[in-house]
């Protein structure tokens, strides 16, 4: 499933409109280079996809090409990154 994942900074989210349902990652900038992901949120009838972890890895890739910390507050992401362990440099 190819899907166009969006980037809206000034809400704080990465998102995706699947079926018209939206799914979506929201995160807090806690200063200049230090992102906090604090939810992860896939509608019921989204779910099973693999839609949480491409929102995940992109938000994890634009966090690598801007250079920022992660806190994983959110406990998909933290697990996310667990078993990517490529990410793990990305740790606060």
């Amino acid at each position: 499933m190819s899907l166009e994942i969006k980037h809206d900074e000034d809400d704080n989210k990465f998102y995706t409109i699947v079926d018209g349902s939206e799914a979506y990652l929201r995160y807090i900038m806690d200063d200049y280079n230090t992102m906090e992901i604090i939810q992860t949120y896939v509608p019921n009838e989204l779910r099973d996809r693999g839609i949480a972890g491409k929102i995940v890895r992109k938000c994890l890739s634009f966090a690598e090409e801007k250079k920022l910390r992660i806190i994983p507050t959110c406990s998909y992401t933290a697990a996310f990154i667990k078993r990517h362990k490529e990410f793990e440099n990305l740790l606060a």
